[in-house]
């Protein structure tokens, strides 16, 4: 178990930072931790026994006391509800980090992030990670010069302003897609994909978000054999591959998301959208 140090609000969305104290000071961006509330999380007679929630990290922060983890949340139902109440130095049980992450960029590519909403979260350690690894590349002479929004091209989506807010936790200059077009363009994030690859195909794409958006990556990506990484989603209990709960199908059987993944290559899926996907 593990305390909350922090709890901030970003628009529709919830911060959480704890401190993990037993865990290694450098999970891999994409990985992910199982959460639940220590305490007043269920079984009591007017409440209800809550399994805990994947959800991968945003931000990872050596201490001197442990690693300080950011997770974003949005608080959707009873779960994530309980999640988003905790308060500073409330206990939290957090187990991970878990499954793998995200493997460098094909050679002679550009990473290029997108993410859908609240699938941001992994793209933001991942683009913390390219930043450090281009500026320790240029202070030795191996690379050109430049910050990782330089080298890196990020594009969000999100439902509305409110949601969008969290875009300002990515340093630089992300782009911006809304659905009611209130941030950035009224379009879909797919849509910034599709016209990012017009300019410069030699890319590898790193994406998190919804089903529908994933699947929609994955397309374009195959008509362009552009290679893509997907973070994906599906209904989890145990985070281990004991419970068999995140089974997915994929060209070469099924995998659980939870030890396989959650990240696989796009070429491994005929379709992100499968049964239990987005939970």
């Amino acid at each position: 178990m593990t305390g909350v140090t922090g709890v901030e609000r970003l628009g529709a969305y919830h911060l959480i930072t704890a401190l993990d104290v037993r865990g290694p000071a450098d999970p891999r961006p994409g990985q992910f931790y199982m959460l639940a509330a220590a305490e007043r999380w269920g079984g009591g007679g007017d409440e209800r026994p809550y399994l805990p929630r994947a959800f991968s990290y945003a931000r990872a922060r050596p201490t001197g006391d442990g690693v300080a983890l950011d997770f974003l949340l949005e608080a959707i139902g009873p779960g994530t509800e309980r999640l988003a109440a905790l308060v500073p130095d409330e206990g939290l049980a957090l187990v991970g980090p878990l499954g793998i992450g995200f493997r460098p960029a094909r050679p002679g590519t550009r990473p290029v992030l997108v993410g859908g909403g609240i699938g941001m979260a992994p793209l933001l350690c991942l683009q913390e990670e390219l930043a450090g690894i281009a500026g320790a590349a240029a202070a030795h002479g191996d690379g050109p010069a430049g910050t990782a929004e330089e080298g890196a091209s990020v594009l969000l989506g999100f439902r509305s302003a409110a949601h969008a807010q969290a875009a300002a936790l990515f340093p630089g200059d992300p782009s911006l897609a809304t659905d009611d077009g209130s941030v950035g363009r009224g379009a879909l994030v797919t849509d910034l994909l599709r016209e990012e690859l017009d300019r410069d195909p030699a890319a590898t794409v790193f994406a998190c978000g919804p089903p529908a958006m994933l699947e929609a990556v994955r397309a374009l990506c195959a008509e362009r054999d552009v290679s893509a990484q997907l973070a994906l989603e599906s209904a989890m209990a145990c985070g281990f591959g004991a419970c068999f709960g995140c089974v997915v199908p994929t060209r070469e059987g099924y995998l659980r998301l939870c030890v396989d993944g959650p990240v696989l290559d796009a070429e491994q899926l005929q379709t992100a959208l499968f049964p239990g996907a987005g939970h």
